[in-house]
C-alpha cells in the first residue's frame, strides 16, 4: 500500500532527497499574491571560513520556524540566503592552507592570491549550501547574496562616499587595536579580553643629573622604548621637586620630561606613570594634552623596530625577556609582582592585541549613534526579544567610539580612495578619471558591508527595486547574543542613515550552546559538536526539536544526548501513531471526514471522547500559535508535546480502542475521521520545527495532495469546541489514572477484576462512559450513584467531581490508608494555601484578566471540596 510506514523511524531514509524535491517544486519562493501580507527574514550569514556550527544550527533552524509558519499561515514570505565574505577569518584560512606548500601570500600577489580565496569560497560554499539542505531550511536560492558580489559592492561603496562626504567618515592617525598575526587593525568589539597570568615589573628611571630614581610599574616592559614622558600628580608632595626635570630610559638612555596630570593617581602603585603614546589608549590621551611626541616601537608583525635600538627584529614578547634581564643586570629591575589580568585577544587570531598607533579609516559615531537611540522611543523602533536586549543595544550605542573600518588585507571590499604623487586623496563610488592615480590599498572591516545586508540584498542603493519595496524592512532578525555589537547595532544605524527605516521589525536574540557541563564550545576544550554528526545519527528533525525547545529566549543550552535521544523517541512516537491510524482509515475519503467532523460538531454522531479530542486541538493550535508569535518556540513544543504524547498517543489512542474493536461501524468511520484529522493538524502544528518526517506523514495520509510547506496551518474552529465534553473526558482520565494508582499501592493487578464504586453528582456521565471505564479499570462490580453508602474498609481517592471507593478488604491496612490520606489532605491544604494567597494579592485580582482570576477562583472551589471530602473521609475510618 502506498500509505505504509515503516515499522521503525529511520531518519535517514526518510530525509534522503526530501530536500532537493522542495527545491524542484519552487515551494520556498514568495507565492506573489499581492493581497497577502509580507513577512520576509534574511539569514544571518555564514563566513565562507567553513562548515556551520551548533550556534548557526540554531540561527537558521529558528528563522526557518518562523518562515515556515508564517508561510503556512498565507504570508507572502521571503526568506533570502546569503553568506559573508569575513576577511580576516577567511584570509588567514587561505593563507594557512598556502602555507602547508611553502606558499607565502606575498610570494603570490594580492590578484593571484584572491583568485585563491575565491576557490576557497566556492568550496566552502558549496559545503554551506549542501548543510543547510541538510538542515532543511526553506530559503528561495534564486535570491542568494553575497557580500562581495557586485549589487552589494555598490551599496557598500556609494554609503563610504556618502558617509565621507558628510564628513562621518574620515582618514588619521589614532590609537586603534592591533593584530599582530593578521597584521590588521581591528574594532574595539572585534577584541576579547581574557583574564591570563602576567607580572608587574617595577623599574627605576634614573632623574637626570642626579643619584635620585622614580619608580614605576608595568606589566609590558618592552614599551619603555616608546616612552615619551612620565607624570605625576600634581597634588602629590612626594615628587613636587622633581617635576620639569628629566628622566634617563634605562638602556637606551634617551631623556624624557617630568609632568603632572591628573591620569596619575596618588593612591595606585608609586604614583609615577611611564607614558607610552603610541601603544596605550590611556597614554595616548595624556600626549595630546601635552603635546608629546608618539613613538611607534613595534613592526606590523610584533617585532622591534629601528626605535628598539639593539632589540631590533625581536618578538615583543622575546623583546620583554631580554630587557627584563638587562634591567636586573644594571640593577633597575626592582621587583617582579605576579598578578592575574585582563588582556586583550584578537577574536579572530587568538593573538594578544596590541594598542598601535596607526593612519586609518574610522567612521565618527556621534551623529549615527543618537539617530539610533532617538529611534528607540518612535513607533519605529525594532523590539528585542527578550526586551532586556535592548538595554543592552541602547547602552553600547551611549558608549560607542568612533569606528576603525580598515583592515591591511587584500580579501574584502577596497577602499574606494584614490592617491597620486602630488599628494592629492579622491574618494569615489567609481575611479578617478585620468593617470597617475593609486587606490588605497586596504579594505573595508566585514561588518562595514554585512551592516548593510537587510536592504543591500534586496536592490538598494535601487529604491524602486520589487523587492525592497514589497519586503523592505524585514519582519524579523534571529541570533545571538554575542554579535548584538558587532552586526545588529550597525544594521540598525546605518538602516536609518541611508533608508530612514529600522531595518527589521523585530529582533529575537538566543543565547550560546554549551557542552553538557555548560562550559562554551571550543577548539581548545575539544568539546566541539559537529551538527551535520548529530543529524547522521539522529535526523535533523530531531536537532531542530531540540534546538528549537532548548531554552527561552535570549538564554543559553546546554547540548545533551539524553535530550537528542529523547526527541527522537517523541518522533517515533509519533511516526508509530500515525502508523496505526494509516492502517485503520486508509480508506477514509475526504468527504467522509468532513462529513463526520460536522456531525460531531453537532452532536448528531460521535461520542464524548471524539468531541474532547477536538476541543483539546483546538487549544493546542490557539495555545501553540500565540506562544510562536512571542518567539517562545520552547513554550509551544512543550504544548505540543504533552498534547501529542499525552492527550492523542496516550488517551484518546487508547479510548479510541472501544469503539475500534466494537461493533457499530457507523461509530467506526467516525472514530476514523476524527483520528485522520487530529493526526493531519499536528503534522502542520509540527510541520515548522520537524519537516522533513511531517511531510513523509502527511503525503502518505489518503486526502492530502501537494506539499505540506505550503499547507494551512491550524486554524482554531469554534464550532468543535465542547466544553463540557472535554471537563467531561478529564473527569474521566482523573478516574482511570486513580485507580491505577490505587491499584499499584496495594499490589492489586489490572488483570484481577475487583469491585467498584463512584458516588458522583455526575453520575449521568459516569453511566455513559461505563463501557470506558470497564475496559481501563476492569471492575469486577461497578456501581455508579449521586449517593450510595460507603464502604468501611475501601480505598478511597477524591476526583474533580467524584468519590471512588475499592472495597478492597483483607488487602488494606486501616491505619496505613489513614495515612496515605492524610498525606493526600496536606497536598490539597498546599494547593489551597497557594490559590488563597494569589487571590489575596489585591494587585493580582485587579491586573490580572477576567478569565484568569476566574479560573484561580474555579481552582479554589475544585481543591476545597477535594479537601473536605478527603478530610471526611479520615473522620469516617479513624470513628470505624
Amino acid at each position: 500500500m502506498t500509505n505504509e510506514l515503516t515499522p521503525k523511524f529511520n531518519p535517514t531514509e526518510v530525509e534522503a532527497g526530501r530536500y532537493e524535491k522542495w527545491l524542484e517544486a519552487d515551494v520556498f519562493k514568495p507565492s506573489g499574491n499581492p493581497d497577502a501580507e509580507p513577512y520576509s527574514i534574511v539569514i544571518p550569514p555564514p563566513n565562507v571560513t567553513g562548515k556551520l556550527h551548533l550556534g548557526h544550527a540554531w540561527d537558521t533552524t529558528l528563522q526557518d520556524i518562523i518562515i515556515r509558519q508564517k508561510r503556512m499561515q498565507g504570508f507572502d514570505t521571503l526568506w533570502l540566503p546569503g553568506m559573508d565574505h569575513a576577511g580576516i577569518a577567511t584570509q588567514a584560512k587561505v593563507a594557512a592552507r598556502l602555507a602547508e606548500d611553502g606558499i607565502l601570500p606575498q610570494d603570490l600577489g594580492r590578484e593571484k592570491f584572491l583568485d585563491k580565496v575565491w576557490e576557497w569560497k566556492d568550496e566552502y560554499a558549496t559545503t554551506i549550501k549542501e548543510q543547510w539542505g541538510k538542515m532543511g531550511i526553506s530559503v528561495d536560492y534564486s535570491r542568494e547574496r553575497f557580500t562581495l558580489d557586485e549589487g552589494l559592492s555598490q551599496a557598500v561603496r556609494k554609503v563610504f562616499v556618502q558617509l565621507y562626504n558628510k564628513g562621518w567618515i574620515y582618514r588619521g592617525e589614532k590609537l586603534i587595536n592591533w593584530d599582530p598575526k593578521a597584521m590588521t587593525a581591528l574594532s574595539d568589539i572585534e577584541v576579547i579580553h581574557k583574564e591570563i597570568d602576567g607580572a608587574f615589573y617595577h623599574i627605576t628611571y634614573q632623574i637626570e643629573g642626579s643619584d635620585e630614581f622614580v619608580e614605576i610599574a608595568t606589566t609590558r616592559p618592552e614599551t619603555f622604548l616608546g616612552d615619551t614622558a612620565v607624570i605625576v600628580n600634581e597634588k602629590d608632595e612626594r615628587y613636587k621637586h622633581l617635576v620639569g626635570k628629566n628622566v634617563i630610559l634605562p638602556i637606551i638612555n634617551r631623556v624624557i620630561p617630568i609632568l603632572t596630570d591628573d591620569h596619575a593617581d596618588m593612591e595606585k602603585g608609586t604614583g609615577v606613570v611611564k607614558i607610552t603614546p603610541a601603544h596605550d589608549p590611556n597614554d595616548f590621551e595624556v600626549a595630546m594634552r601635552h603635546n608629546l611626541p608618539m613613538i611607534n616601537m613595534m613592526n606590523n608583525d610584533g617585532t622591534i623596530n629601528e626605535n628598539g635600538g639593539k632589540y631590533e627584529g625581536l618578538d615583543r614578547f622575546e623583546a620583554r625577556k631580554q630587557i627584563v634581564a638587562d634591567l636586573k643586570e644594571l640593577g633597575q629591575l626592582v621587583d617582579i609582582k605576579p598578578v592575574r589580568h585582563e588582556v586583550g585577544h584578537s577574536e579572530r587570531t587568538g593573538v594578544v592585541v596590541e594598542p598601535r598607533l596607526s593612519t586609518q579609516w574610522f567612521v565618527k559615531m556621534d551623529e549615527l549613534a543618537k539617530n539610533a537611540i532617538a529611534n528607540q522611543t518612535t513607533e519605529d523602533a525594532v523590539e528585542f526579544y527578550p526586551p532586556r536586549f535592548n538595554d543592552t543595544f541602547m547602552q553600547w550605542m551611549e558608549n560607542v567610539h568612533d569606528w576603525v573600518i580598515s583592515r591591511q588585507l587584500w580579501w574584502g571590499h577596497q577602499i574606494p580612495a584614490w592617491y597620486n604623487e602630488a599628494g592629492e586623496m579622491y574618494v569615489g563610488e567609481e575611479a578617478p578619471e585620468g593617470e597617475g592615480w593609486t587606490q588605497d590599498e586596504d579594505v573595508l572591516d566585514t561588518w562595514f558591508s554585512s551592516a548593510l545586508w537587510p536592504f543591500s540584498t534586496m536592490g538598494w542603493p535601487d529604491e524602486n527595486s520589487a523587492d525592497f519595496k514589497r519586503y523592505f524592512p524585514t519582519s524579523t532578525l534571529v541570533t545571538g547574543y554575542d554579535i548584538i555589537f558587532f552586526w545588529v547595532s550597525r544594521m540598525i544605524f546605518q538602516s536609518l542613515e541611508f533608508t530612514g527605516k529600522s531595518p527589521f521589525h523585530n529582533v529575537l536574540i538566543h543565547g550560546l550552546i554549551r557542552d553538557e557541563e555548560g562550559r562554551k564550545m571550543s577548539k581548545s576544550l575539544g568539546n566541539g559538536i559537529d551538527p551535520m554528526d548529530v543529524i547522521e545519527k539522529y535526523g535533523a528533525d530531531a536537532l531542530r526539536w531540540f534546538l528549537s525547545n532548548g531554552s527561552a529566549p535570549g538564554q543559553d543550552v546546554r547540548f545533551s544526548y539524553d535530550k537528542m535521544d529523547a526527541a527522537w523517541n517523541f518522533i517515533n512516537k509519533i511516526w508509530n501513531v500515525s502508523r496505526y491510524i494509516l492502517m485503520n482509515a486508509e480508506d477514509v475519503s475526504a468527504d467522509a471526514v468532513s462529513s463526520a467532523l460536522t456531525k460531531v460538531a453537532n452532536k448528531t454522531a460521535g461520542n464524548v471522547t471524539d468531541r474532547w479530542i477536538l476541543t483539546r486541538l483546538n487549544d493546542t493550535a490557539r495555545r501553540v500559535t500565540e506562544q510562536m508569535d512571542k518567539f517562545e518556540f520552547g513554550v509551544a513544543g512543550h504544548i505540543l508535546y504533552n498534547f501529542i504524547w499525552d492527550e492523542f498517543a496516550n488517551w484518546y489512542l487508547e479510548l479510541t480502542k472501544e469503539v475500534m474493536f466494537g461493533e457499530d461501524e457507523a461509530e467506526k468511520d467516525i472514530t476514523r475521521a476524527v483520528l485522520l484529522h487530529v493526526l493531519d493538524q499536528v503534522l502542520r502544528l509540527l510541520h515548522p520545527i520537524m519537516p522533513f518526517f511531517t511531510e513523509e506523514i502527511f503525503e502518505k495520509l489518503p486526502n492530502t495532495s501537494g506539499s505540506i510547506v505550503v499547507a494551512e496551518y491550524p486554524k482554531v474552529r469554534l464550532e468543535f469546541n465542547d466544553d463540557k465534553a472535554s471537563e467531561g473526558v478529564a473527569m474521566l482520565i482523573e478516574l482511570i489514572t486513580a485507580v491505577r494508582n490505587i491499584r499499584a499501592e496495594v499490589n492489586t493487578p489490572l488483570s484481577k477484576a475487583v469491585p467498584m464504586l463512584i458516588k458522583s453528582e455526575h453520575a449521568d456521565f459516569f453511566n455513559a462512559v461505563s463501557p470506558y471505564i470497564s475496559r481501563f479499570t476492569n471492575p469486577s462490580e461497578l456501581t455508579i450513584a449521586k449517593d450510595l453508602a460507603v464502604p468501611e474498609q475501601a480505598m478511597s481517592a477524591v476526583i474533580t467531581g467524584a468519590e471512588l471507593y475499592l472495597p478492597l478488604a483483607g488487602l488494606i491496612n486501616i491505619e496505613e490508608e489513614i495515612a496515605r490520606l492524610e498525606k493526600e489532605l496536606a497536598k490539597w491544604q498546599k494547593e489551597l494555601d497557594l490559590v488563597n494567597k494569589k487571590l489575596g494579592n489585591e494587585r493580582f485580582v485587579a491586573n490580572a484578566k477576567a478569565e484568569v482570576v476566574q479560573k484561580e477562583k474555579d481552582k479554589l472551589a475544585d481543591y476545597q471540596e477535594k479537601f473536605d471530602t478527603v478530610k471526611a473521609r479520615i473522620v469516617e475510618l479513624k470513628e470505624n
